[in-house]
């Protein structure tokens, strides 16, 4: 099986909502957050391992106790697997700390800081800006206009 063939696609998607299933409700481990969630799995093409992407939200204490006790209940969750799951091998998992979402967060934080500076600068005049009313119309004289007309249609 190639790694990127539908087989190995439709294996990862079947993995994936099964471990999420036993995250949420098997395991009573209190380590493991309620707020855990399986971003991402891939499975080797021989299906003896798998890698699971797994986030939490909250801070990373409790990032770091869900891996802690995942990784504590990952023959309770390969037993499940199997007997869900009708695969040759049950893969062995290795779980990842998944930590794109927090990185999205923080990166909208900062384009919603950054969009509230600009536009608080925009809201305050320029004192090096000089608007229509600073301006007279004694500023331009008559003189420096000689007179041409700028059609040149009519030649």
């Amino acid at each position: 099986m190639r790694k990127h063939s539908v087989k190995n696609t439709r294996v990862n998607g079947e993995v994936q909502k099964v471990l999420a299933e036993i995250i949420r409700g098997e395991i009573k481990d209190p380590r493991i957050s309620p707020w855990t969630s399986v971003v991402a799995v891939e499975v080797a093409p021989d299906l003896k391992t798998c890698k699971a992407w797994i986030s939490v939200l909250g801070d990373s204490e409790a990032a770091a106790a869900t891996l802690q006790g995942l990784k504590s209940a990952e023959g309770f969750i390969r037993r499940q697997l199997a007997r869900t799951l009708n695969l040759r091998n049950t893969p062995v998992i290795t779980f990842v700390l998944d930590q794109s979402i927090e990185y999205g967060v923080n990166m909208s934080h900062k384009i919603a800081e950054v969009m509230a500076k600009d536009s608080a600068a925009a809201d305050e005049p320029d004192e090096d800006f000089e608007t229509d009313e600073d301006f007279d119309d004694e500023d331009f004289d008559d003189e420096d206009f000689d007179g041409e007309d700028f059609d040149d249609d009519e030649e």
